[in-house]
């Protein structure tokens, strides 16, 4: 497993889906209020469930959690 499926699965983002109680379940209920109670497709809850679940290249993999690792920390300021 390259570094970057690693760290997507430690934010949560599990091949079997979200993980209960970790940063990627806190992300996705974050989006689904913003959503209306949905999680858009194509967004980034749903690219970062995408690449634990399926797993991508290193450099695709880097890029999604990097900017998830961002947004985590945005939104750990409102919640």
């Amino acid at each position: 497993m390259d570094p970057g499926t690693a760290a997507v699965i430690g934010g949560g983002f599990t091949t079997a889906g979200v993980a209960a109680g970790s940063i990627a379940a806190k992300m996705m209920s974050i989006a689904a209020v913003a959503n209306g109670g949905g999680v858009a497709a194509g967004g980034l809850v749903a690219g970062l469930q995408a690449a634990g679940a399926a797993g991508l290249s290193g450099a695709a993999t880097a890029a999604v959690a990097g900017t998830g690792a961002a947004v985590g920390w945005l939104t750990s300021y409102f919640y």
